[in-house]
């Protein structure tokens, strides 16, 4: 297995890598790290897929989309895919991450944010949903970590307390709905989303990966509808 870095960025949080594993004969794979840890690569994308759809799912107009993180991509890629989406903000912190899909360093980068329908946020989806006009979105999309357990940065465990929770209520629209995914069963996420919107959930997804059969949760808050 061979590796060749494409990109280094160097941020506040610490560094950011973009690098090609290379398996002979096989194909290549672009893989993202983050301070040295594993985020994400262009060969299982499933997870990415069955956030999207298992989210879209639970809303019935989701006109409005806000996804936390922009990753690689593949996960606003898999939301754009439902007709029913008019638009999808993407809110992510890292300029240079922002920049590689733009420029063409990830090469799918600059068709997936071709579409109309997508605005790139360069901040912390913290304070974009904090500062947004209540009842902004019909589903948010949390997309940083792989749940509270599988911290990118230890700050981010800020994103699954109760603060945060209820600016993401607030940016919610009636019948709206806050999805998170996680790489293991957390109850104390569900307890906090509970107190926060009152009609929450968690179910397990099974998701194909690297030839084996993982479990990832799927938590969601939802917004009461009007009546």
């Amino acid at each position: 297995m061979e590796y060749v870095e494409i990109a280094r960025a160097e941020s506040e949080r610490g560094e950011l890598v973009l690098r090609e594993r290379r398996n002979g004969a096989g194909p290549t794979t672009l893989e993202l790290r983050a301070n040295g840890v594993f985020v994400m690569d262009t060969l299982e994308t499933g997870s990415e897929q069955a956030l999207a759809e298992s989210a879209l799912a639970q809303v019935a107009d989701p006109r409005a989309v806000v996804v936390g993180g922009l990753g690689l991509g593949f996960t606003m890629h898999a939301v754009l895919a439902d007709s029913r989406v008019q638009k999808c903000a993407v809110v992510e912190i890292e300029q240079a991450l922002v920049d590689w899909m733009r420029d063409g360093t990830v090469p799918h980068g600059p068709s997936l944010l071709a579409d109309e329908r997508v605005t790139v946020v360069v901040a912390d989806i913290a304070v974009a949903l904090a500062e947004a006009p209540p009842a902004s979105y019909d589903l948010v999309l949390l997309d940083v970590d792989n749940g509270p357990g599988y911290l990118v940065h230890e700050v981010n465990a800020e994103l699954y307390r109760e603060p945060f929770l209820r600016s993401a209520r607030r940016a919610l629209r009636p019948g709206g709905a806050l999805a998170i995914w996680s790489a293991a069963e957390t109850p104390e996420l569900l307890d906090v989303l509970t107190a926060v919107f009152d009609d929450a959930h968690g179910h397990g997804h099974r998701v194909r990966l690297q030839d084996r059969d993982e479990r990832y949760w799927l938590y969601v808050a939802r917004v009461p509808s009007r009546t």
